[in-house]
């Protein structure tokens, strides 16, 4: 009994000292583990690496800048159109027509107002034979241009003798200067040295008899009375064919108040411009139109208008004041099938000719001010930027050669 006692004891003693020694084995295998990790995680690591910098080349180019700004394509010179002396508006076109030179523009007391074309609105009434101006210019033109005869017409430089007590035009060259006499078929009857005498300009006609035979010629053939006598209200003055853009007036509104608005038939694109856009914009010179359809049309940049700014009247002060710049088409066929719509205009601007670049996202702002490129080795560049356009940026400075690499974000 006692030796199965001592046996149990030292079988039970043996287990324990297994589990024991078993137990300090896991440990030192668990330090060793961790040891044997902390060893890793203390050498460099092929994976864990600096990236390599990105880098871009310096490079010999042209630059040319370019701002792209949104416009509308419409119709140039839009202008209202009413009657001079009143009367009561009869009959108007639609808006959209399109109306030519001896065409009515709207009929007013039921007399058509029909379309002429020139610079100097009618203004008075043509009724007596020997009248000169550039009102009689515009008569005597349209009207040969419609197919009747006018006649001739004293040469610049003539002298006149004005009707009645006509008044010269205001800007009549003295008399006394005028190299030739009269033409006699000029003048109207019975004039004397006492009546004012003016020199015919380029830019003038004389009312002759000939001419009233052709006003009598042309209002038989538009269902005018024939007096021979031309109101001011019996034709508009427009600078060309026009297009009827708006109406602004009804049937049996006074004609003194505004009745309509016409514009050239010649599309072009008005494009508003931003304080800071209106000085590249003006150098320019050249543009492209991105039609609706993605088609691109090349186009010159033309007038520059600026709008005075309406007065609110409140604390701000008054608005800077609006621009607007037109450009006009090279081919005005290539719109001429497009309905006005909104369209996008590349202006271009400066431009350099074979200058170093780099992209912009290479440059550095040095702590001492200005611009700087490192290159791949740490160094630094000093540089002086120009022309910045499209991601590039114009760069000088001392070192700086074609080829040469630099750091670069992207």
């Amino acid at each position: 009994m006692a030796g199965d006692r001592r046996t149990g004891v030292r079988r039970l003693g043996e287990r324990r000292l297994v589990i024991a020694t078993a137990g300090v084995v896991l440990v030192i295998a668990a330090v060793g583990a961790v040891l044997l990790l902390r060893s890793r995680d203390d050498q460099p690591s092929a994976t864990g690496a600096a990236p390599p910098v990105a880098t871009a080349e310096v490079t010999r180019t042209d630059l040319t800048s370019s701002i792209t700004l949104p416009g509308t394509l419409g119709y140039a010179g839009e202008i209202p159109v009413k009657g001079r002396s009143g009367g009561r508006v009869t009959w108007l076109p639609a808006v959209g027509a399109t109306v030519s030179r001896g065409e009515p523009l709207m009929r007013v007391d039921d007399r058509p107002v029909a379309v002429f074309y020139g610079t100097t609105p009618l203004f008075r009434p043509l009724d007596t034979v020997g009248l000169v101006g550039r009102d009689v210019r515009v008569v005597a033109d349209n009207l040969a241009a419609l197919g009747y005869r006018v006649g001739s017409q004293p040469r610049p430089g003539t002298v006149v003798t004005l009707p009645g007590d006509s008044p010269a035009p205001s800007d009549a060259p003295p008399a006394s200067d005028a190299p030739s006499s009269p033409d006699p078929s000029s003048t109207a009857p019975n004039s004397t040295a006492a009546r004012p005498q003016y020199t015919v300009t380029p830019d003038d006609a004389v009312l002759t008899a000939s001419l009233v035979s052709a006003i009598r010629s042309w209002q038989r053939d538009t269902g005018r009375a024939r007096t021979g006598v031309l109101d001011a209200d019996d034709a508009a003055v427009l600078t060309g064919e026009a297009r009827v853009t708006a109406l602004s007036a009804r049937l049996g509104d006074d004609a003194g108040n505004g009745v309509l608005s016409v514009a050239s038939t010649t599309k072009v694109v008005h494009v508003p411009l931003d304080a800071g856009d209106s000085a590249q914009v003006q150098k320019s010179g050249q543009a492209a139109i991105t039609l609706p359809d993605g088609t691109n049309v090349a186009a010159t940049v033309g007038a520059l208008t600026t709008e005075a700014p309406a007065s609110t009247g409140g604390p701000g002060g008054a608005e800077d004041p609006k621009q607007t710049v037109t450009v006009v088409p090279a081919d005005p066929a290539a719109v001429q099938h497009v309905d006005p719509a909104p369209v996008q205009v590349s202006f271009t601007g400066e431009s350099r000719k074979g200058v170093l670049a780099v992209p912009v996202g290479a440059l550095l702002a040095l702590s001492g001010g200005g611009y700087g490129l490192q290159r791949p080795d740490g160094t630094l560049l000093a540089v002086t930027t120009g022309l910045f356009t499209k991601g590039l940026v114009e760069v000088s400075g001392a070192g700086l050669t074609a080829g040469l690499k630099v750091v670069t974000t992207s």
